[in-house]
């Protein structure tokens, strides 16, 4: 399938790289196939993914593995919001977090308290919204990523 993508230009995704969000993702319910893209032209790692929507071409949120700047982050989910996405065991299970970048770089943040849960075998997800106060909508994680970075 090619996309004329706002971000990565024209890009041709695989069949079987399409990820399903049966019913869409938070504040976008109608956008429910999706790729995930790589910054390749980087040439460097950031840890920053693109969830591209496959219907919209326009729209595209950065993610990232919250484990990244988070090494305990393990929330609680009930079972029943995962029922569609098939059996998860530790081989299959991808957790992401969306990432906004301000024009203040200093204030990046990840949502944890909305975490993207995929089924890489099936290629099924959902989106949750963690219970509790434990985790933050607005988690700043510029001074991790720069500490990270130095080697910190």
């Amino acid at each position: 399938m090619k996309v004329n993508t706002k971000i990565f230009g024209e890009v041709d995704i695989e069949d079987d790289k399409l990820i399903e969000f049966t019913g869409g993702i938070v504040g976008f319910p109608e956008l429910t196939t999706f790729a995930l893209i790589h910054d390749e032209e980087k040439g460097v790692n950031t840890g920053i993914r693109w969830l591209q929507s496959m219907q919209e071409p326009a729209f595209a949120m950065p993610v990232m593995d919250p484990l990244n700047v988070m090494s305990d982050y393990n929330p609680e989910v009930e079972d029943e919001l995962l029922k569609d996405l098939g059996e998860l065991n530790e081989e299959n299970l991808l957790v992401l977090v969306t990432v906004t970048v301000p024009s203040d770089l200093t204030k990046m943040s990840v949502n944890l308290k909305g975490p993207i849960i995929i089924n890489a075998q099936t290629r099924k997800a959902c989106q949750v919204i963690v219970e509790g106060d434990e985790y933050a909508v607005k988690y700043l994680i510029y001074d991790i990523l720069k500490a990270g970075k130095a080697g910190e």
